[in-house]
């Protein structure tokens, strides 16, 4: 990615961070509510990460650093924004933890050094930087053994790619949600890659929103509607989700339709 690149990435999180509450950002629920699954995934597959090293990338507003530094993990965070990385300060001190933040970019983690963490964790990132320089970094910085964790959008359902033409101002202009290629890459770079699709038949939640609650993708973002309305919606999304884990069962090819793929790495 290039320089105006970051700075877009930059501005654009710097100008979001200014409108967040820390006390809003919901740290645990980001990885309990049932709406949220790729996560609920993601941290079952760490397990205990208590005493460990753990390197967020993209930070955003920390529901991510937060959570493993509420599980005993010692966190540092990394965001472009040097705001969201205020945010982050502010939300872990709501929820009493401490953690590192430092400015960079997930493509150049040159500040710290070879074989630093035990686990890289990075959540929507992928999407929005270098892959191939990115996940070459991660794989630096991580130590023999070590874990990385990632989930992303991808870019083949119709339903999505729709909202996302309509979603411009609350998207970044840079934005390239994940193909089959880029998939491939993990297994280039790590030993063991294990990858798990979420969201198909469960996209209806959007449509709700969209159709009966009439709220248009600008106003609200639909990713955080689905944590902060997650009690509402828990009545309709757990049939769905059933439907899916049946539907990618029987056709495997729908995967590449899914909102979402979570993947886990070792080095």
């Amino acid at each position: 990615m290039g320089i105006d690149v970051h700075a877009r990435e930059r501005t654009f999180h710097d100008d979001w961070a200014a409108a967040i509450d820390p006390r809003d950002v919901k740290v645990i629920e980001t990885f309990n509510a049932s709406t949220s699954p790729e996560q609920r995934w993601l941290a079952r597959r760490l397990g205990n990460i208590a005493g460990k090293h753990v390197l967020e990338l993209g930070s955003g507003a920390g529901e991510g650093g937060v959570f493993f530094a509420l599980r005993g993990a010692s966190v540092t965070a990394t965001d472009l924004s040097p705001r969201m990385l205020e945010v982050v300060a502010r939300v872990a001190a709501h929820h009493g933890v401490g953690i590192e933040r430092r400015v960079c970019s997930a493509e150049d983690l040159s500040i710290f050094a070879d074989a630093s963490f035990d686990v890289v964790y990075a959540a929507s990132l992928l999407h929005h930087v270098d892959i191939v320089r990115c996940l070459d970094e991660v794989w630096r910085v991580l130590r023999p053994g070590g874990i990385a964790a990632f989930c992303d959008p991808l870019a083949h359902n119709p339903v999505i790619n729709v909202y996302r033409r309509m979603a411009t101002k609350v998207r970044t202009t840079d934005e390239h949600p994940l193909r089959r290629q880029d998939i491939r890459l993990f297994a280039a770079r790590f030993r063991n890659v294990e990858t798990e699709f979420f969201w198909l038949s469960t996209l209806l939640v959007f449509l709700r929103f969209y159709f009966i609650d009439r709220v248009h993708p600008n106003a609200d973002r639909y990713w955080e509607r689905l944590i902060s309305k997650e009690p509402e919606l828990r009545r309709i999304y757990l049939p769905l989700e059933k439907c899916d884990r049946i539907l990618l069962k029987l056709f495997p090819f729908l995967k590449w339709w899914c909102w979402y793929v979570a993947v886990l790495v070792t080095k």
